[in-house]
């Protein structure tokens, strides 16, 4: 028996998603359709939300890079980090 796709208000909108309920459902989206089953128009748009999902991760993932830049920014006013004599590469 196919996957049940969920209804269409069962549906949380991406955008209000956050990164870990986003990778969640994404990992769920990729292992339906890697099973197989649905028909070409519901693989679709699974696909398409798949793609959706992934890219509001990124949104997240990039909104963390930023943060942690700043803050690390904010103690190294030259923002050359792997100049600091702290850094060991070699670990």
């Amino acid at each position: 028996m196919p996957p049940k796709k969920p209804a269409d208000d069962d549906v949380t909108p991406i955008a209000e998603l956050g990164y870990e309920e986003a990778r969640d459902e994404l990992i769920v989206v990729v292992r339906t359709l890697e099973q197989g089953g649905l028909d070409l128009d519901a693989s679709l748009e699974m696909w398409e939300r798949g793609e959706a999902l992934s890219r509001r991760c990124e949104e997240h993932l990039e909104g963390a890079r930023k943060r942690i830049e700043s803050v690390l920014g904010s103690d190294d006013p030259d923002g050359d980090l792997e100049d600091d004599e702290d850094f060991d590469d070699e670990n």
